[in-house]
C-alpha cells in the first residue's frame, strides 16, 4: 500500500472520527429520542459516556430515585402516573439501561410491559399485589397472596399447578380453598376440613379395611368417590390385615 493511500485512509478515519464525536447524533443515532427528551435531541453525551454508551449515573442525576413515579424532574407532583405503585425506590441497583431506551428504533426495549422482577430487593419481590391488582375470577377471589406458589416472576401464565392432576374437585368438593388449605397456604392440604373426616373416623374405616398407613389421602382418592381408589400405595402390600 503506498504513502498516499495510507495517508488519504488515515484522513478518512480522523474526518470519521471528528464527525461522530461532533454530531453524534446524526452519526450513529439509532432513532428520536422520546418527546420528554426531546431537547437533548443534539446533546448525546448528557445521557451517554464517551465508548461505553447510555450511562446510569447521568440518567439519576435529573431522575432521583427517591422521586420516580411521584414526581417530575421538576419537583411537580405526577399527576397521571405510569403504573399504579411507584416501585423505582425498591431496585437493588439504579440500573436504568436495564430496562430503559429513550430511542425509537432500539429494539432490545421493544417489549412492551416487560420488567424483571430479579431487579427488585427480596423482601418487596414477593410481594405481588402491591403492584398488581389480584384477579377477580371465583377461585383467586378465595386467595390472598402467595402468588408464587402457582407463578412465576418470569410467566404469569400459563400457572403452574394444575388442580386436577392432584385431586379431582367434582361433586361434594365444591367448597372454598380454605377447607383444604390452611392459613391460605396450598402448598399443604387437609382432608380434616370436613365435618366427617375426623382423624378419629378416617383411622377407624382404614383399619377395619386393613388399612393402617394413611397419611397422604390423595394417594389414593382422587376424587369425592371413595370407592374410587387409584390402586394400591407403594408399601402399602402386605400392610393390609388377612381376612
Amino acid at each position: 500500500m503506498s504513502r498516499t493511500l495510507k495517508l488519504l485512509l488515515a484522513i478518512n478515519l480522523l474526518v470519521l472520527a471528528v464527525l461522530t464525536f461532533s454530531y453524534p447524533h446524526l452519526m450513529v443515532g439509532p432513532g428520536k429520542l422520546i418527546p420528554g427528551h426531546q431537547q437533548l435531541d443534539s446533546d448525546c453525551f448528557a445521557c451517554h459516556a464517551a465508548f461505553t454508551g447510555a450511562d446510569s449515573q447521568k440518567c439519576v442525576s435529573c431522575h432521583k430515585p427517591a422521586d420516580i413515579g411521584r414526581r417530575t424532574t421538576k419537583g411537580a407532583p405526577v399527576l397521571k402516573p405510569l403504573t399504579s405503585t411507584p416501585f423505582h425506590q425498591e431496585l437493588i441497583s439504579q440500573d436504568c439501561v436495564a430496562c430503559h431506551s429513550d430511542h425509537a428504533g432500539v429494539k432490545r426495549y421493544r417489549l412492551k410491559g416487560y420488567f424483571d422482577h430479579a431487579l427488585l430487593k427480596q423482601e418487596t419481590s414477593n410481594q405481588c399485589q402491591s403492584c398488581h391488582k389480584s384477579p377477580t375470577d371465583a377461585l383467586h377471589k378465595q386467595i390472598t397472596g402467595n402468588c408464587a406458589q402457582c407463578h412465576t416472576q418470569q410467566k404469569w401464565t400459563p400457572a403452574t399447578f394444575e388442580h386436577n392432576k392432584y385431586f379431582v374437585l367434582d361433586r361434594d368438593h365444591t367448597t372454598t380453598c380454605v377447607t383444604c388449605h390452611v392459613r391460605n397456604d396450598y402448598s399443604r392440604y387437609t382432608c380434616y376440613g370436613c365435618h366427617e373426616h375426623t382423624m378419629e373416623n378416617i383411622r377407624r374405616e382404614h383399619i377395619d379395611e386393613g388399612i393402617r398407613q394413611f397419611d397422604n389421602c390423595v394417594e389414593c382418592h382422587r376424587s369425592a368417590d371413595k370407592d374410587a381408589i387409584k390402586g394400591e400405595r407403594k408399601g402399602d402390600r402386605g400392610k393390609r390385615e388377612d381376612d
